[in-house]
């Protein structure tokens, strides 16, 4: 299904899947080359193995690093669909369990850290739900969605699409972990959200397959995962984030503040990328995802922020930080991958013979 007419100069062929399954992906450095390793061969030594982890990862950021960010994608997958050339068993193993921890660990205490100067202005008396949806406000770089709306090539589309694969194609599972943890309001709203984002008991409404249907739409191959080996260290970072946060019980609050800021920069974004896409004459599924999401997402960020977010911390008002937490990560993740792409897109001409950098 896939083409290669539809890539942007440099990109490499999709991931090989067989079927609906996937394989584990490519090594990008030592600690996926360990991770992948042991995945595939079982564990070793689980002392052995989480030292050289934690010396791999050198003192860089691992935010934006490739190599960190895929050794945790696929170690987080273990918990979704898994992958065809490993133990099913390995889910739960403790050696794996330890890989991942040592990665987490690092992951979070950076995303703690970088968003920690825009919470120091955040107003500590205001509602929850106020504060969740004036946060969007404070978000700062360039509109991936205004430029595919006004200048982007169907090239710079597919692109688009093919780096949001990654997160679109399991839309709102990572949030499903979190339904069994919250009680009351806040579950029943969470519920509600989750039951329009899986369809709303129509198989072919499930967000995932719309998003399926748009990659269909412009040649792209809408196999869960198949891109894996392409998309960038913030793709994969944007994913993960969420997976940590849903599949910690601890960061149940983290996860559900991260949602409602999600929804809160949908509406509108979605609108503009529709309107690029049907200006650029391509299929009407290709928009379809983003009309969904123009309507949808206009009442789940009241539904998220409100009655998710607002009940929980009513209930539990010690997760009110982690509440901010975890929308902050949401949009400092956002201004970070929306620089890389529009810079990506629309790169800076060199500067003229003569003239000083």
């Amino acid at each position: 299904m896939g083409t290669d007419t539809d890539v942007l100069p440099g990109a490499s062929a999709p991931h090989p899947t067989r079927g609906d399954t996937l394989l584990l992906p490519r090594e990008r450095g030592p600690l996926s080359r360990r991770v992948l390793q042991t995945l595939r061969t079982g564990p070793g030594s689980s002392r052995s193995t989480t030292a050289f982890t934690e010396l791999a990862l050198g003192p860089d950021s691992v935010v934006t690093d490739e190599d960190a960010q895929l050794a945790l994608w696929t170690l987080y997958e273990l918990h979704y669909r898994g992958f065809e050339d490993a133990a099913e068993e390995l889910e739960w193993d403790p050696t794996v369990l330890r890989l991942r921890r040592t990665l987490e660990r690092r992951f979070e205490r950076e995303l703690r850290e970088a968003v920690a100067l825009r919470l120091r202005s955040v107003p500590g008396e205001a509602p929850v739900g106020e504060t969740l949806l004036a946060l969007p406000a404070t978000s700062t770089g360039p509109s991936p969605a205004a430029y595919l709306h006004r200048h982007a090539s169907r090239e710079v589309v597919v692109d688009f699409l093919r780096e949001r694969s990654l997160q679109q194609l399991k839309e709102s599972d990572p949030q499903a972990f979190v339904l069994p943890r919250l009680t009351g309001r806040s579950k029943v709203a969470l519920a509600e959200l989750l039951y329009d984002e899986f369809g709303g008991g129509r198989p072919e409404r499930l967000h995932q397959r719309l998003f399926a249907e748009a990659m269909v739409s412009v040649g792209l191959d809408p196999t869960y995962g198949t891109y894996v080996d392409e998309v960038g260290a913030l793709s994969l970072a944007s994913a993960n984030a969420m997976s940590m946060f849903g599949l910690h019980r601890r960061l149940r609050g983290a996860a559900m503040g991260h949602l409602a800021v999600f929804e809160a920069t949908s509406s509108v974004p979605s609108r503009k990328i529709a309107g690029g896409m049907e200006r650029l004459g391509l299929p009407p599924a290709a928009a379809a995802y983003f009309h969904e999401h123009v309507e949808a997402d206009s009442v789940h960020e009241h539904l998220a922020a409100h009655d998710v977010c607002g009940a929980m911390v009513a209930e539990e008002p010690e997760l009110r930080e982690d509440v901010l937490v975890g929308a902050a990560v949401c949009l400092h993740l956002d201004e970070l991958s929306a620089l890389e792409l529009t810079e990506r897109w629309n790169p800076a001409p060199p500067p003229a013979r003569g003239v000083a950098s």
